[in-house]
């Protein structure tokens, strides 16, 4: 669900969009606590997030759809503009590594079928670990740890990633490999393939401003998973799907401990 546009106002801001769901979804006095800022937990938060060639879209969009009511969200890439995803949907940068905030409450970093050429980005790495030395927390979608790793993030932490990385690439980083959808060690937060952004982003709202606001945003989005087949983990979906999705993971799972192993 997206905020649309006031009459008289220009576009709908998305903490007023935010401030009126609350209103809705609780009672009158706990919308009211929770709209208007209380102390440092309810400040507007500073949130970047990483865009690359061939990153995945859902690990940038389904975290930025229930974070944005937090603060605004910078999309930072190489170079400000259109960046496409690895199933061609484009996504516009909205920031360089020059002009994105240097001090963060989150950095967040996706995953994708671009995820090893980021692994051997120096420009994208030196920026990562740059903002990340002030960022309150460190995060990842998918294979995004691996880029994380890369950066020289992750060693000594727990952490996941995608089920197809997570135990055989992940620890070449000095990472422990956690089977979790969402992995928080100190201000690091991993969380395991794709759809996992959503449960992560949810759980890190939690943090920033409360679990009653991070309640009240799983409920405008409608979040209530109910997947047509329990196909979600290899476990579940037995050994004929997992070897169609081991096939078209092969080049992303053999790019991906290629450059691990040669960084």
């Amino acid at each position: 669900m997206s905020p649309g546009r006031s009459d008289d106002s220009g576009p709908l801001d998305r903490r007023a969009f935010t401030a009126a769901a609350l209103a809705a979804a609780l009672s009158l006095p706990q919308a009211a606590a929770l709209a208007e800022p209380t102390g440092p937990s309810d400040v507007t938060k500073k949130i970047a997030i990483l865009l690359y060639p061939g990153m995945t879209a859902l690990d940038v969009v389904g975290p930025q759809n229930l974070l944005a009511g937090l603060g605004p969200i910078e999309l930072v890439a190489a170079r400000i503009g259109p960046v496409a995803s690895d199933t061609g949907l484009s996504l516009v940068a909205t920031h360089d590594f020059e002009t994105c905030t240097r001090d963060l409450d989150v950095l967040l970093v996706p995953g994708g079928d671009g995820t090893p050429a980021q692994m051997r980005d120096g420009a994208a790495l030196a920026f990562l670990a740059d903002r990340a030395q002030r960022a309150t927390w460190v995060t990842s979608v998918c294979t995004g740890s691996l880029i994380l790793g890369a950066a020289g993030l992750l060693r000594g932490y727990r952490a996941t990633s995608h089920w197809c990385v997570r135990d055989t690439v992940l620890p070449l980083f000095g990472a422990e490999p956690v089977d979790s959808r969402v992995v928080f060690d100190r201000n690091r937060v991993t969380s395991a393939g794709v759809s996992a952004g959503l449960d992560f982003a949810l759980a890190l709202a939690a943090r920033l401003r409360g679990e009653a606001y991070a309640k009240t945003a799983q409920l405008v989005a409608a979040y209530a998973p109910q997947p047509p087949f329990a196909a979600g983990t290899p476990a579940e979906a037995g050994a004929e799907t997992v070897r169609a999705a081991d096939a078209i993971l092969a080049d992303l799972v053999a790019g991906a401990r290629a450059a691990a192993s040669g960084r």
